[in-house]
């Protein structure tokens, strides 16, 4: 498949979404995964390539609407346990 990309997602892509970009660095660090990650916003996060979608829980349904890719929703951008389990989650179901 080569390098996954990652787009984290927020209102204008460059305030929480940066956030969530760093956590989820961390969490790919820690657990010795790779991949690509970049910010994004709501109004063009559709258009820009990737392979998944993380967002807020507020952003999530009017992004999958409009989204090919799987996007992941993320209650709490500072809680990390739910950061490493939902990014794990999804590097699971690539095994498949």
């Amino acid at each position: 498949m080569g390098m996954i990309k990652i787009q984290a997602v927020c209102g204008f892509g460059c305030g929480s979404s940066l956030f969530l970009k760093m956590k989820i660095q961390e969490v790919l660090k820690e657990n010795d995964l790779e991949a690509e990650i970049f910010c994004g916003d709501v109004g063009t996060c559709t258009s820009t390539p990737c392979d998944v979608i993380f967002t807020s829980e507020e952003l999530a349904a009017r992004v999958a609407e409009r989204s090919t890719v799987p996007v992941v929703t993320i209650c709490n951008f500072v809680n990390k346990k739910e950061v490493t389990e939902k990014t794990l989650e999804f590097f699971r179901s690539l095994e498949k």
